[in-house]
């Protein structure tokens, strides 16, 4: 695919008085009563009286500016999809061919269910479903995330809207929906750790400015991360709120029932929801051992992890995945090592910091024995390449698997490039942020050795009253982004978690008072006035600076006009709609084949959702169309696969975009014990391959292969092999094994 340009068509917080004394189980500074849940709350003993409206004018403004900048961010990734395809323009297959790689398979969920007759047979039809795996019936609710596809295609029938939207637009607008809604909730969490709506403000303007590295959601629509990362920033925008000081009782229940909603929706819509929870549940368990939560936050923040992930586990028709998932380990033997020391927070600091290691080894030893156990019990494998990628990153596991080779031979899954940092520092985010990041976590470690000792007398005990003033959810906050700034910094796909909270902890730093204050005060000139001033200036004076240098290249961003054009694929894919049976069975690439699936509904042998150990290995297996494989190998395969057609991409066969090592034809010659094609040294245990590779054999029509293939479709990029079926062979005749390595 191509795209080609065309020509444009006609809270501020109160100092804490030193000495104050701070109420039990309580590590913040007191603030007043909240409105209604604290945003720019400024009351407080000297604060003037003020009648009961004036709350609501002051947050006005703030939530009315939130919507603005939020659907600013939803029109302009439509604009930009827009304006890159031509969308309106295209053909329907063309623009189903624009959803990429797996963005085409989960898309083609949604066509499915509003081209079934009724709602319950297109339901039937995802629950048995037996054309996404040639030879097998599968339940695609229980093996993929996809409710979010049948809920929209439910909506669309029941809702009037058929006459005057298409389905394809009543997709994409909900995607781009979701965007807003992920800039509230990043904004809604810097007003709260802030106090002001000015620092909601310029993390909106930050996470639109910096839409290179907080979203790709405008050309990977249908991507999982797009759907469940707005419900993710909602959840920690309810975590952030829930562990504020002066909640009543009945807005710590809201807070908690809204804290599982929104973990439920970010998990049913992620298949990679575990991963992202066991890093939340080692934040939790940190912010517990350096005594930042209370004992019932603490089983609260857990209870509702547990049960958001149990209901998505009832909601997927009992997948063995989530119950055999690390985090579920982790919070049950954190539980339950807890439960049994009962005196871990007692003693002097050393005592009790030699009680916490021993307690993390206990906890870490328990979660292995129970996770292995589970997964034993369940038999589960699905996982699994997940760890070997994660073995081979770190150097600890073998180099020739194909399925981590194909990860860590990803760009997106290697480590973050440093021109993402150019890039955040060029919009003047990284710089407030690493200042904000460094001074938090100053403050946060001589508070959580202060938590974790003993008070001596009336003067430590003032001092550790005063540093008392380092609030949960600031601390919560500043650990979720060190976390899954790390997360992000080893894994570079994995930066979309970071880079939109790192604008909301950015924007507190500028707008709050606690780093100003903290500044202030190394200063010696902290004032009432002054910190006013700065904090109302500053980020003012920060947002004329990037409206005056981004603003025009964001125009010109939004106006560049471009046109999708991919003619060989949309030639493949009616060449495929028209002259193959309905029933067709075709093996290719992973990626291709989930457009096939999408544009002419065959039947396909794999596809690119890789969790299952059995689909892992059959990809392996049809893949050896592009290793150096005899062609009564590759056809035996194929068959066994029940392929009638396969398709040859040029693209992969002389493949030049990856280096000499990475490229699916090196990683099939090294999982088969061969050695890799064009200069360069070889392991000595790899050995020469007797056999042409097929890819590039299959073309020259000769007898060993003609006999076995026909050529029915080529062009530029693509050639499609129909199957004949095998000669029986004279007795005597010796046969290949078509799965293990020459």
């Amino acid at each position: 695919m191509e795209l080609r340009r065309r020509v444009p068509r006609g809270e501020e917080l109160k100092p804490v008085a030193e000495g104050a004394a701070r109420p039990p189980n309580a590590r913040t500074g007191a603030r007043g009563d909240a409105f209604p849940f604290g945003f720019g709350d400024r009351s407080g003993p000297s604060a003037p009286p003020r009648g009961p409206w004036r709350p609501s004018v002051s947050m006005a403004p703030g939530l009315l500016l939130a919507g603005l900048l939020a659907l600013t961010q939803a029109w302009s990734v439509n604009a930009i999809h827009e304006n890159l395809l031509w969308f309106s323009q295209l053909t329907e297959v063309e623009r189903e061919i624009s959803f990429r790689t797996e963005c085409g398979l989960y898309y083609s969920y949604y066509k499915q269910m509003l081209r079934a007759p009724s709602i319950s047979e297109g339901l039937s039809e995802l629950i048995h479903d037996n054309s996404t795996e040639s030879k097998r019936t599968i339940n695609l609710l229980q093996r993929m995330n996809i409710y979010q596809e049948v809920v929209l295609a439910v909506l669309y029938r029941l809702l009037p809207v058929q006459s005057y939207l298409e389905p394809v637009y009543f997709y994409i607008y909900t995607v781009f929906s979701l965007q807003a809604v992920y800039v509230m909730a990043l904004y809604l969490t810097a007003w709260l750790l802030s106090g002001s709506w000015m620092a909601g403000a310029l993390t909106g303007v930050w996470y639109i400015l910096n839409r290179i590295d907080t979203t790709r959601v405008e050309f990977t629509i249908s991507l999982r991360e797009n759907w469940s990362l707005p419900f993710f920033a909602l959840q920690v925008a309810t975590i952030t709120c829930y562990l504020r000081p002066q909640l009543s009782a009945l807005q710590q229940k809201v807070m908690v029932w809204l804290m599982y909603v929104t973990t439920l929706c970010f998990c049913l819509t992620w298949q990679f929801n575990q991963f992202i929870l066991l890093v939340q549940a080692l934040i939790i368990y940190t912010l517990d051992c350096t005594d930042f939560l209370s004992t019932k936050q603490v089983t609260t923040l857990y209870l509702v992890q547990v049960s958001g992930l149990l209901s998505v586990w009832l909601l997927q028709f009992c997948n063995s995945m989530i119950l055999g998932s690390l985090v579920l380990s982790f919070i049950v033997a954190t539980l339950f090592v807890r439960h049994w020391q009962s005196n871990l927070k007692t003693g002097r600091f050393l005592v009790r910091a030699g009680k916490l290691l021993l307690h993390t080894a206990a906890v870490l030893l328990l979660t292995v024995a129970i996770n292995c156990l589970a997964k034993r019990a369940l038999q589960l494998k699905s996982d699994e390449h997940i760890f070997k990628f994660i073995k081979s990153k770190i150097g600890l596991g073998v180099t020739r698997d194909f399925d981590a080779g194909l990860y860590l031979c990803e760009e997106a899954f290697g480590v973050l490039p440093l021109d993402t940092l150019d890039r955040l520092a060029g919009t003047l985010l990284l710089y407030p942020y690493v200042v904000t990041l460094l001074l938090l976590a100053g403050a946060f470690t001589v508070t959580a050795m202060q938590n974790l000792s003993p008070p001596k007398a009336a003067e430590d005990e003032k001092r550790r009253a005063a540093a008392a003033a380092f609030r949960p959810d600031v601390a919560y906050n500043l650990l979720h982004t060190a976390f899954f700034g790390a997360l992000a910094f080893s894994t570079m796909r994995m930066k979309y978690l970071w880079t939109g909270h790192m604008c909301a902890v950015a924007a507190f730093g500028v707008c709050g008072t606690e780093i100003w204050t903290l500044m202030f005060n190394t200063l010696r000139c902290n004032s009432r006035f002054l910190l006013r001033l700065v904090t109302c200036a500053v980020p003012l004076v920060m947002m004329g600076c990037l409206y005056h240098k981004f603003w025009p290249k964001l125009m010109e961003e939004l106006y560049e006009l471009r046109e999708f054009y991919d003619p060989d694929t949309v030639e493949l894919m009616t060449w495929i709609s028209t002259k193959t049976p309905r029933r067709a069975v075709f093996a290719g690439s992973m990626q291709l084949l989930a457009g096939i699936k999408l544009c002419t509904g065959r039947v396909l042998t794999n596809h690119p959702h890789y969790e299952d150990k059995d689909l892992r290995e059959r990809t392996r297996q049809v893949y050896q169309v592009y290793a150096r494989r005899p062609p009564e190998d590759v056809h035996e395969i194929l068959r066994a696969a029940g392929a009638d057609y396969v398709v040859l991409e040029n693209s992969i066969c002389y493949e030049r975009r990856h280096k000499r090592g990475c490229r699916l034809r090196d990683l099939l010659d090294l999982a088969n014990g061969h050695i890799m094609d064009g200069p360069g040294e070889n392991e000595p245990d790899l050995a020469p391959s007797p056999h042409p590779r097929f890819c590039e054999a299959v073309k020259t029509d000769s007898t060993a292969y003609s006999a076995l293939f026909t050529r029915t479709f080529e062009n530029k990029t693509f050639h499609v092999y129909k199957l004949k079926k095998k000669r029986k062979k004279s007795p005597g005749a010796k046969t290949s094994e078509p799965t293990g390595a020459p």
